[in-house]
């Protein structure tokens, strides 16, 4: 105890050398707020500067870490701050969620906010899982940003899942498809030279985790974060700056690329509200899994109406390579193609196809291929009672949604997945906001890839998806060196639930028959297979929140396998309640979703097998009958193996599961009439 105390007073010190104390002079004063179950504190403390520090019970969480914005005529708002007003609330509502993992989120928290002399104000929130600030600006005309001081002051050298940028387009430092891996390092280790994107997860000790999160993201760039130069364990954030002049590049030529940028980051409104600064504090990994915050700092929804907007699943063309067999036709790029995707679709009531890259002209989306006819398809489709969603990149639908939307749209089109974005800076933040209104207002839907969620979803819920995530896809390219697998897909599988899903739903795209072992996956893009077994592929459907949710493989690989295709058929892609039942970052996770009557439950672990207990406690009284996939005997093996049960089973039962290497258990539970 002694030597842990001692090291916490060094980097209390150490902070102080750095960031030197205004209370030394006698000038600070100190604000405290806590959250409503009185867990964890905030001492905001005004002197020379404004800083914050957290703390969990009594684990200190955040040493002293400052924030400010510094204007382009050098003006600091943060620097000889004076407070002009103090206001506190406590606020406790709710809100529905309709497209969601839960029907309702509880909205209860502490509120500080301190307005200062010079125009600006920063509001605190506290909440039982969390904690969060933004700056307000209270100014006439116009504002310019060269900067914002974001820092995160661990209090000890702890382990942290990082998810570093690694690919980005033309080596631009801020153009990147937000898709991370995560390296499992300590604090100390972080890159001085890197950046990485969020959310990012700290493990405090005991248990106890804590994510940085943006939240709000409008009208301004995105949140990235690097290791601070000077302060050890110390976290600081890094804003990519206005794009002035660019050139098309990366991929296929698809991405805009930043060739000069400003020497500032936003431009806004005098009067404007900035995009939350937030840590996600967990007792247990479980929390993280089941936790609200993206929702509850969002702003609320701008669509009045949102009958229309119609979650579910797709069945998606690119990823299988439109591999159909015992066909008339030669699969590809044409009407035939669609036409028996719409056939399987309507078959096993799934409610969308989409239609990817390829079908229209390279430079505009005014024009087909000469092989495809999207009205015929749209009116098929609408027959079968199917709706057509289309593939569009970013570019192209920046410059031509006016165009676009309204004509699709009347044709009886669905939605666009919009790709390719792989940027946030301001530039791009007024893009997707403004592509994401003018879907609303021509009742079309959104899958975004090449972009994070932090919010977004519940300001417009007609975007009912995002990628940021390295899903499904990255499985058909995965190197092997030196006869291993380099990215193992299952301990990411069993990661990402509690640190990428904390921002949104995410666009992984589960579904593949093809399943291997360690020993036996190989990357072939034409033919892609997932690492880890069938009941892995089948328990994603129930773990990930996608509102609108792939089947990756290729119907003629699911009409093979349509015992598996049933279940993942029925279950549902947004839900009542969630229930968090176990789990470990990174090993494995366990958890059960209600829509209306019926629960499903979904298991996932890494590599590593495992026997874990399930109490099923969390179903109402009476007896239900569940019907379960698990991973067969031989699934070490041939990764496919699974065995099919219907059981019955009451509240007050618990089971033993047996989880295979990479491999999963899943069920839908439903009570019996």
């Amino acid at each position: 105890m002694k030597k842990i105390s001692v090291t916490l007073f060094s980097l209390f010190v150490l902070s102080v050398f750095l960031y030197p104390r205004p209370s030394q002079a006698g000038k600070s004063r100190s604000y405290e707020i806590h959250s409503p179950d009185g867990h964890i504190t905030a001492v905001v403390e005004i002197g020379e500067d404004i800083r914050w520090q957290l703390s969990h019970d009594a684990d200190p969480v955040l040493l002293p870490s400052p924030l400010s914005l510094t204007l382009t005529d050098g003006e600091i708002a943060g620097k000889q701050p004076r407070v002009s007003k103090v206001t506190r609330k406590t606020i406790d509502t709710f809100f529905e969620t309709p497209f969601y993992k839960k029907e309702k989120v509880t909205d209860h928290y502490n509120l500080l906010l301190l307005r200062f002399t010079a125009g600006y104000s920063v509001e605190f929130r506290l909440y039982n899982d969390g904690a969060a600030y933004r700056f307000h600006t209270h100014r006439k005309g116009d504002l310019t940003i060269r900067d914002e001081e974001v820092v995160f002051t661990f209090a000890g050298d702890h382990k942290a899942f990082v998810p570093y940028i690694n690919d980005r387009r033309d080596g631009e430092r801020f153009t990147y498809s937000f898709e991370s891996f995560y390296d499992e390092i300590r604090l100390s280790e972080m890159k001085k030279d890197s950046l990485a994107i969020v959310p990012l997860l700290v493990d405090l000790g005991n248990g106890k985790k804590a994510a940085i999160l943006e939240g709000d993201l409008e009208n301004y760039p995105g949140l990235f974060l690097t290791a601070h130069p000077q302060l050890s364990h110390t976290i600081r954030g890094v804003f990519a700056p206005y794009p002035l002049e660019g050139k098309t590049g990366g991929h296929n030529n698809l991405n805009f690329i930043a060739t000069r940028r400003a020497a500032y980051i936003a431009q806004i409104d005098g009067q404007s509200t900035l995009p939350w600064r937030a840590i996600v504090i967990s007792r247990k990994d479980t929390d993280l899994a089941n936790n609200d915050m993206a929702q509850k700092l969002a702003s609320p929804s701008r669509i009045a109406d949102t009958s229309w907007i119609r979650p579910g699943k797709v069945a998606w063309d690119w990823w299988n390579s439109s591999n159909l067999t015992h066909v008339d036709f030669v699969a590809g790029m044409n009407n035939a193609t669609y036409k028996y995707f719409i056939d399987f679709a309507a078959a096993n009531h799934l409610e969308y196809i989409i239609i990817d890259a390829g079908w229209s002209a390279e430079e505009t989306l005014m024009r087909t291929v000469p092989d495809i006819d999207i009205k015929e398809l749209v009116e098929y489709g609408r027959s079968k009672q199917v709706g057509v969603i289309l593939w569009a990149s970013w570019q192209l639908t920046d410059k031509e949604a006016d165009r676009a939307f309204p004509y699709y749209a009347a044709m009886g089109v669905k939605g666009f997945k919009v790709d390719f974005i792989d940027s946030d800076d301001q530039r791009m933040i007024r893009s997707v906001s403004s592509i994401a209104q003018k879907a609303a207002d021509h009742k079309l839907l959104l899958n975004l890839h090449g972009f994070k969620a932090t919010g977004m979803q519940r300001t417009y819920p007609n975007v009912v998806n995002f990628e940021g995530v390295k899903g499904l896809e990255n499985f058909k390219w995965a190197p092997i060196v030196n006869g291993q697998i380099r990215d193992d897909a299952p301990r990411y599988d069993v990661t990402i639930p509690f640190i990428r899903m904390l921002a949104g739903p995410m666009d992984y795209t589960p579904g593949a028959m093809s399943n291997k072992t360690r020993e036996t996956y190989r990357s072939v893009n034409r033919h892609p297979m997932s690492q880890g077994t069938r009941v892995h592929q089948l328990a994603m459907y129930t773990v990930y929140e996608a509102p609108l949710q792939m089947l990756a493989d290729s119907p003629t690989a699911y009409m093979r396998e349509q015992e598996c295709t049933d279940f993942i058929a029925q279950v549902p892609t947004v839900f009542d309640e969630t229930v968090v039942l176990d789990g470990e970052v990174g090993e494995y996770i366990i958890l059960a979703r209600r829509k209306g009557v019926t629960w499903y439950l979904g298991a996932l672990t890494n590599w590593t097998a495992r026997e874990k207990e399930i109490d099923f406690s969390f179903l109402g009284p009476g007896t239900y009958e569940a019907e379960l996939f698990r991973d067969g005997m031989n699934a070490n093996t041939e990764a496919t193996d699974y065995r099919k049960e219907i059981i019955r089973i009451s509240s007050g039962d618990k089971i033993q599961i047996r989880l295979y290497q990479g491999g999963g258990y899943t069920a839908r539970i439903y009570p019996i009439q």
